[in-house]
């Protein structure tokens, strides 16, 4: 005979989490308005100036470059209406005109037609304070891709300026639900890292839940609840192709990608109700338990190496996140101290730093960072109820998902690591949920 669970705060939680979905507010696919809600204090003057030959699909580059640009919280920008000329080469800039007109840089460039139907597009990052030119490249695609290729662009200009690798070519991942009672659908998102370019992936009348991205980019696992119970599927991004892959007994939740894209990390409960942390083989479906431990033991996140995987566990009383090797039998290290809640951990790509959401002292929920190397603790968001952290690839960035107010809608957002910048992504109908940041696509 089992023994009976002990009810845990963190397995309220944790069931909360698997069952939140069925009693989620009515919300609807629609386009995510981005607004800056901070930035730095002396963000850098940038002029982006309308491209050449626009294509006849309304794209415009420039534009979307400046909407990166300013979004990201860093730059300012100089409306069109207060350019001193359009020109689109470096030759045809004047530069002091452009340092009156009181920028420090200067982005000119061209969208043309080449063989085969394709469009290039070139741009060039100019200093107006020293007449240099600091980059100039060309990216080529389609029609259909040019906003894509903005985004590129925009990457560029970003790392140049900023020394930061940019993210605005990456995709994100989120949960939306459409209609209510018997009409309500639940809804897997794909959309460009600003919101725009929106794809539905999949469409239930049954709840949809932690979406995670494989490293390579190409497949995204999820919970689902088509079968009235909590089960992981895995679907290809590009063709729609979608697996099961764990609906065992009890809890299947929280699914997270090897770096090698090849397992899964997994919350399975079993007939004993304790959840616990396991890893698939997605190539045989071979399971290996990791964690063995009358507490309860979910969300985990993998180090960037594969060596660890880090998990949030209640074994000490209240939810704190933990290490563990990942093969049978490695000792746990506790990671967090800092606060009574620390929870759903996920670790930058270059392993350094530490998400996560912590529980300040007048209970609320917030985003928080903690570097892995130095100990340092730092709050983020001043929001009442933060939760789902996860980094951009260049890990600069975490998007999450937060509920502003009391009977407000839940939206997603964005925060700098170092607290500086943010954005919410909020949706003209309804709410969103559940981000996850894809990875950089080569």
């Amino acid at each position: 005979m089992n023994a009976t669970p002990r009810i845990t705060p963190l397995l309220r939680i944790f069931l909360a989490l698997l069952t939140a979905a069925w009693l989620a507010a009515p919300a609807a696919r629609a386009q995510l308005q981005i607004q800056i809600t901070s930035g730095v204090t002396n963000p850098v003057p940038i002029a982006v100036v309308p491209f050449a030959e626009a294509p006849a699909d309304g794209t415009d580059v420039a534009d979307v470059v400046q909407h990166d640009l300013v979004g990201s919280g860093r730059f300012t920008e100089l409306a069109r209406n207060k350019m001193p000329a359009t020109p689109t080469n470096a030759a045809d800039v004047k530069f002091a005109d452009w340092k009156a007109a009181g920028s420090d840089y200067v982005v000119v460039g061209q969208v043309t037609p080449i063989a085969g139907g394709q469009l290039a597009v070139d741009f060039n990052l100019l200093n107006a304070l020293t007449g240099q030119s600091i980059t100039r490249q060309r990216f080529t695609g389609s029609a259909s891709a040019l906003r894509n290729a903005a985004h590129r662009v925009s990457d560029v200009i970003y790392q140049a300026i900023t020394g930061i690798r940019g993210a605005f070519a990456t995709r994100i991942a989120y949960v939306a639900v459409v209609g209510q009672g018997a009409d309500q659908r639940f809804q897997l998102v794909i959309a460009d890292a600003d919101g725009y370019n929106q794809h539905l992936i999949l469409e239930s009348r049954f709840p949809l839940m932690s979406p995670a991205w494989s490293p390579d980019g190409q497949w995204i696992s999820y919970v689902s609840f088509e079968n009235h119970l909590s089960a992981v599927y895995v679907q290809r991004v590009l063709t729609g192709q979608r697996t099961c892959v764990s609906m065992r007994a009890g809890i299947n939740g929280a699914p997270a990608w090897s770096p090698d894209s090849r397992r899964l990390a997994l919350t399975l409960s079993g007939d004993s109700g304790h959840p616990q942390i396991y890893i698939l083989d997605l190539s045989n479906q071979h399971l290996t338990r990791i964690t063995d431990s009358p507490a309860i033991n979910t969300e985990a996140t993998w180090s960037p190496d594969g060596r660890y995987i880090y998990f949030t566990s209640d074994r000490a009383g209240e939810p704190q996140i933990y290490r563990i090797g990942a093969t049978p039998g490695s000792p746990t290290q506790r990671i967090t101290f800092t606060d009574e809640y620390n929870a759903g951990p996920h670790i930058s790509a270059d392993g350094k730093l530490l998400a996560m959401v912590t529980r300040d002292d007048s209970g609320s929920y917030r985003i928080a960072v903690q570097n892995l190397v130095t100990g340092e603790f730092k709050m983020l968001t001043p929001g009442r109820l933060d939760q789902s952290p996860s980094f951009a690839p260049n890990g600069a960035t975490i998007m999450y998902a937060a509920r502003p107010g009391r009977g407000q809608e839940g939206i997603l957002a964005t925060i700098s690591v170092d607290g500086l910048t943010g954005l919410s992504l909020k949706a003209t109908q309804g709410e969103v949920r559940d981000p996850a940041w894809g990875p950089f696509i080569q």
